[in-house]
């Protein structure tokens, strides 16, 4: 599978976060362990977590999707590492969300759409790359970004007509 098909993924929780009335922002997180002395793929990829907003719902301030969703990888992998992981998101992370990133040593974060208020991976902030930070990680912007906006405009345009 490719970025975009993960990021559909993705999106198809987005879209469950609107059925919600939550705002529509959703995660997957991929493993592909990878061996560490030749950094050849050890098995294929698969999806071991999916998340979807759920800050209103359960009225959790850390409810955000991706941090759902590693917090679901976690669990998956028994162990806090997520080394060998890419967190898909339809949504630039938050500067919360970024930081849990890096605590968990992830590998990769694919987002879709730029976030101008709080992005941390680029726009505000580039958490994923700070030299004084212990781990660095890749980060692929814009995947389905016109896709996931348009989701984010459509649900804010529906609360403004409310």
């Amino acid at each position: 599978m490719t970025d975009e098909d993960y990021m559909r993924l993705a999106l198809e929780e987005a879209r469950r976060a609107a059925e919600l009335d939550e705002v529509p922002i959703g995660a997957v997180v991929v493993y592909e362990p990878i061996d560490p002395a030749t950094r050849r793929s050890l098995a294929e990829p698969r999806v071991i977590a999916r998340a979807c907003n759920l800050r209103e719902t359960t009225r959790d301030p850390a409810g955000h999707a991706e941090f759902l969703a590693m917090k679901q990888a976690a669990a998956e992998l028994d162990a806090w590492r997520l080394t060998g992981c890419t967190v898909y998101v339809t949504l630039e992370p938050c500067i919360m969300c970024a930081g849990l990133m890096h605590q968990a040593r992830i590998d990769r974060c694919v987002f879709g759409a730029p976030d101008p208020k709080a992005g941390a991976l680029g726009t505000l902030y580039r958490v994923n790359e700070d030299e004084r930070l212990n781990h660095n990680f890749e980060v692929v912007p814009g995947v389905l970004g016109d896709e996931c906006a348009a989701l984010l405009r459509a649900f804010f345009a529906r609360k403004r007509r409310k």
